[in-house]
C-alpha cells in the first residue's frame, strides 16, 4: 500500500482540499469515503420516509445493495431506480452508483 510521503514535493499553491485528494487518491480511500457518503446520501434525497423503511445500504463495485423493510416500498423504488440513481450521483457530485439492488 503506498502511503503519503510528505517529502513529495507539492506546489505552493496546493489547497487544502487538493492535499486532501492526494491522500485520499495514494491511499485508496476512495471505496470507504463512497460507502459513508451514500449514506448520508440516500438520507438527503429520499428523506425520512423511505429512511425508516431502509434497513442497511451497502456500496459494492459501483452497485448500491439497499435493504428494505417493506415489499410494497420496494417495489414503488424499482420503478424509479434510475432516477435514484441519478439523484445520488449529482448529491455526491460523481458517478459512484451505477447500478441499484433492492432487497
Amino acid at each position: 500500500m503506498k502511503k503519503f510521503n510528505p517529502s513529495k514535493r507539492l506546489r505552493d499553491n496546493n489547497s487544502v482540499a487538493d492535499i486532501l485528494q492526494i491522500i485520499i487518491k495514494e491511499n485508496s480511500l476512495e471505496n470507504g469515503i463512497n460507502s459513508v457518503s451514500i449514506k448520508k446520501a440516500w438520507r438527503d434525497v429520499l428523506g425520512p420516509a423511505i429512511r425508516n423503511y431502509t434497513l442497511d445500504l451497502m456500496l459494492k463495485n459501483q452497485v448500491l445493495y439497499v435493504a428494505l423493510s417493506s415489499p410494497i416500498v420496494r417495489e414503488e423504488l424499482t420503478y424509479g431506480k434510475s432516477n435514484i440513481i441519478e439523484l445520488l450521483n449529482e448529491e455526491l457530485k460523481a458517478e459512484v452508483v451505477k447500478d441499484i439492488i433492492f432487497r
